[in-house]
């Protein structure tokens, strides 16, 4: 199992390195639940120290899925499929995706994922806490004044 490295972090910040996505698959997650080493699957929000967001990347190999459907609590979740393509349930319905598809699901959605492909599937889901987004696009953002200091 290949370990998330810290490159950078302050009082407002953490920076890490995952890796290469073509080196995704030497990363594995221990499932607590299913007792089941999950290769190609990493989180983030821990090793970043996030309060209000799960961010993790996934590889499914070709021909895989996930043989079981699940929900969540409180958390929605958002997939961004970024190479491959496969197959995505969600209540009862069925999504074709590939590279550039990006699925929201609210916590009661019934979910399950597959690769009917010959290649590998990658994708990203980033969690957030139902109902607490209150903003879109720039709104949250407000300028500030200070220097950028590109040189180090």
């Amino acid at each position: 199992m290949k370990d998330l490295k810290t490159i950078s972090e302050g009082d407002n910040y953490a920076a890490i390195e995952l890796g290469a996505y073509a080196n995704l698959m030497d990363h594995s997650f221990l499932h607590p639940k299913l007792n089941l080493e999950v290769q190609g699957k990493v989180f983030t929000g821990e090793a970043l120290k996030a309060t209000g967001t799960e961010i993790s990347f996934q590889v499914l190999p070709a021909r895989a899925e996930i043989s079981f459907l699940h929900t969540h609590k409180t958390h929605e979740e958002i997939y961004v499929f970024l190479k491959g393509s496969g197959q995505f349930q969600v209540d009862g319905n069925i999504i074709d995706v590939k590279e550039g598809t990006v699925i929201r699901v609210s916590p009661e959605g019934k979910r399950a994922w597959r690769n009917n492909s010959d290649e590998p599937l990658t994708f990203m889901v980033i969690q957030s806490k139902s109902g607490s987004l209150e903003y879109f696009n720039v709104a949250d953002g407000s300028r500030v004044e200070g220097k950028i200091n590109w040189e180090k």
